[in-house]
């Protein structure tokens, strides 16, 4: 599958490298873009569980693990900030060197 990396900068300047197995993301992140917390944490999971459900769909009914791990991370991140802060995301690419 076309496995999708970006790169997100929480409010506090934090910086933090996530994944996707799927293309989708680029369907609901923008590079360049900021985005209150709780609007990106669900951008990111409605991103995240359509690329496991083609996961799924491709590979006989096994999910991906990576895509649930990210997504938890992403969740635990936001914890610790306040919902109305600001994330931007900064850089996409998929590991064949595609950028955006």
């Amino acid at each position: 599958m076309p496995e999708m990396r970006f790169r997100v900068r929480w409010p506090d300047g934090a910086v933090q490298q996530c994944y996707s197995p799927s293309t989708i993301i680029e369907d609901y992140l923008e590079v360049g873009r900021t985005y209150q917390v709780t609007d990106f944490v669900e951008r990111s999971r409605q991103a995240l569980r359509i690329a496991d459900e083609r996961v799924r769909a491709k590979f006989g009914g096994f999910g991906c693990t990576a895509a649930e791990g990210q997504l938890a991370e992403i969740n635990a991140t936001a914890r610790e900030h306040p919902s109305d802060g600001r994330v931007v995301v900064e850089a996409m690419h998929s590991p064949a060197g595609r950028r955006r």
